[in-house]
């Protein structure tokens, strides 16, 4: 485990959250909905194991490729405020991202390497919204998580990670 000089911590009120892992998706084909998991492993250079992205059937894996399709993660912050403001109730697996974290600010990530568990990770680009994950969660989800739908990421050494695994920046 990291010093805690390392860890990542982001402020809430009064309170300092560590940044974790809160849930864990995947779904072997395309467009078919993303299932939970209490546990995945992550191959270094390829993805999570079993998902589309990792198999090369995800709906744009000839359009988006390595590293930028190899794990995706999204704020579960984000997605409870979009619910919030559109009144809504999509559960985090209707987003499409591979890792949902709680007490960390993704986009802070970009071109940094950071530990998801006993994996290594590093940012590549915002996981921005498109078209096509409007068509399945809400029109509005386009505009409503511009620049807020998460982080591409490349996975730098494998390991097997688990929802609770602390998040921290690599030094």
């Amino acid at each position: 485990m990291a010093p805690l000089s390392n860890r990542i911590v982001r402020q809430h009120g009064e309170a300092d959250l560590s940044a974790t892992v809160v849930g864990i998706y995947t779904t072997a084909t395309a467009e078919s909905p993303l299932q939970s998991v209490p546990q995945a492993t992550l191959e270094a250079g390829k993805g999570l194991i079993g998902d589309r992205y990792c198999t090369g059937i995800g709906t744009f894996s000839k359009k988006v490729t390595p590293p930028d399709a190899q794990i995706t993660l999204i704020e579960n912050e984000e997605i409870e405020r979009f619910n919030s403001v559109e009144g809504s109730n999509h559960p985090p697996g209707a987003f499409r991202r591979n890792i949902v974290t709680s007490g960390i600010r993704l986009n802070n990530l970009i071109g940094k390497r950071f530990r998801l568990g006993s994996a290594v990770l590093e940012g590549k680009r915002l996981c921005e919204p498109c078209g096509h994950l409007g068509t399945l969660v809400s029109r509005s989800v386009v505009k409503g998580m511009a620049h807020r739908a998460g982080l591409r990421a490349q996975i730098l050494a494998g390991a097997t990670i688990r929802v609770g695994d602390e998040i921290f920046e690599e030094r």
